[in-house]
């Protein structure tokens, strides 16, 4: 009997199936996420006989075996993925159009042939001359690398395990077809079955592969949400196109920490690596200028030295505003009002905008006291000393936080050459090292803003 076909509602967030359209998802609570394909339904087979019942094993009795990874030759890469590739994972790799997704994965593959490993680099956007054209320009293959243009699963998977690859790219996740399931390529169905082929041949033959995905105007991977939790690993790629600097950062991690990021910067060779990104950050800061301050961010075990800049100006508008770029908006709306409740700083009739120089998205709230400095000093129309870093968290109450490995960030601040680090007086203990920089500790907002 010939298949039918029939009509059923997914969920992007979480891939619940429903037989019509609503609203919510009953599985995620997600609105607005349910959208419409068709499957292909056929006759239900013969009854399957039992297999042989399994005993589970004692966690005592399980034998384990040390990780054997393999270095891709890029040490921002090899940090985020916690070392280096490991045999039979799946790892996604999300961005941006333009961001430098497939152009990291052919730099990789370069490096990995010149050891020797076998790779498969597969694509279904690209020709083969597109991706020699490509390659030509990030570098020289010494060694020779496969190609293969194909988007059919079945040709895939095929090709797969007759070529002995230990590396496999697929290029990308949308693209890639299942002939059975007879929905359009890229949509939820397709790329949930695709994924599921995918990790079955990893862990089967134990081969590593890497999966590029896109993203949509929200950022997250196109397709279902179960797309990332069927991975081992998920890294995005973030970053202005016309900005030099990009960050690769691990949201997932089966075998590693998901803490740590990777920082390159884009060139007319493909991507490099920054060995040094507080100083490539840096680099052209404006010196005897109102506004200006540099604070640590921590990015997992690296902590990294930003600018950060703020302009306080008279408002003409009835409301003023309050623009935050490479900051969370909310955050800075809440030091704001702290600094005009317990310092008595009159901002309401002053549009205030707070910047991350250099590109950087900053997440710790470690910057704090200094986006407080930055505004004060807009605002009152002086200069922070440029050999000064500032570190701590505000409350509301107007107190200066701890934050943690202050030590890190101080002997950071101290290897660039500062002279003073502004840091919260629980942490000053923990600070003190033989180091050549100057440490302050203050408990209150209005103690800090009274040094500048």
């Amino acid at each position: 009997m010939a298949a039918k076909e029939k009509q059923i509602f997914f969920c992007k967030e979480c891939g619940y199936e429903s037989a019509k359209w609503q609203g919510q998802c009953p599985g995620c609570r997600a609105w607005n996420t349910f959208v419409e394909e068709k499957v292909k339904v056929g006759v239900k087979g013969a009854v399957k006989q039992p297999k042989d019942a399994v005993s589970p094993m004692g966690i005592l009795q399980v034998t384990t075996a040390e990780e054997s990874r393999v270095q891709t030759g890029m040490r921002e890469l090899d940090r985020v993925l916690g070392g280096g590739i490991v045999k039979g994972s799946l790892v996604l790799v999300g961005g941006d159009p333009g961001i430098g997704k497939s152009t990291i994965l052919l730099q990789m593959c370069r490096n990995l042939v010149h050891q020797n490993v076998n790779v498969l680099y597969v694509s279904g956007e690209e020709s083969l001359s597109q991706i020699k054209m490509r390659a030509e320009r990030i570098g020289v293959f010494e060694k020779d690398m496969l190609l293969l243009c194909d988007n059919d699963m079945d040709n895939i998977e095929r090709v797969i395990t007759k070529s002995n690859a230990s590396v496999v790219i697929i290029d990308s996740i949308q693209t890639m077809v299942v002939e059975e399931v007879g929905s359009a390529p890229g949509t939820v169905t397709q790329v949930r079955e695709v994924t599921a082929r995918l990790m079955q041949v990893a862990k089967q033959y134990g081969i590593a592969i890497f999966i590029v995905g896109h993203v949509t105007k929200e950022g997250n991977v196109a397709g279902p949400r179960t797309l990332e939790h069927m991975v081992d690993s998920v890294l995005y790629f973030e970053g202005d196109r016309n900005h030099g600097f990009r960050i690769l950062r691990g949201v997932k991690n089966r075998f590693g920490s998901t803490n740590e990021i990777g920082v390159f910067t884009m060139t007319e060779k493909g991507l490099e690596e920054v060995d040094n990104p507080s100083q490539a950050l840096l680099n052209g800061r404006p010196q005897n200028v109102s506004g200006s301050v540099v604070v640590s961010s921590l990015e997992g075990t690296r902590p990294i030295l930003v600018e950060l800049q703020a302009l306080v100006c008279q408002t003409n508008f009835n409301m003023p505003r309050r623009t935050s770029v490479g900051i969370d908006y909310n955050r800075v709306n809440l030091i704001l009002a702290v600094m005009e409740k317990r310092v008595g700083m009159n901002l309401w009739g002053y549009d205030a905008y707070v910047n991350i120089a250099g590109g950087m998205k900053v997440n710790d709230t470690a910057v704090d006291l200094g986006v407080a400095f930055a505004i004060a000093s807009s605002m009152n129309n002086k200069v922070v000393p440029s050999d000064t870093m500032i570190i701590g968290e505000i409350g509301l109450a107007g107190e200066i936080r701890g934050v943690t490995n202050v030590l890190q960030r101080v002997k950071e601040a101290d290897k660039m050459g500062f002279a003073t680090c502004i840091i919260p007086k629980s942490n000053y203990d923990k600070a003190m090292d033989k180091l050549n920089v100057k440490i302050l500790g203050v408990s209150t907002l209005v103690e800090a803003l009274s040094l500048l």
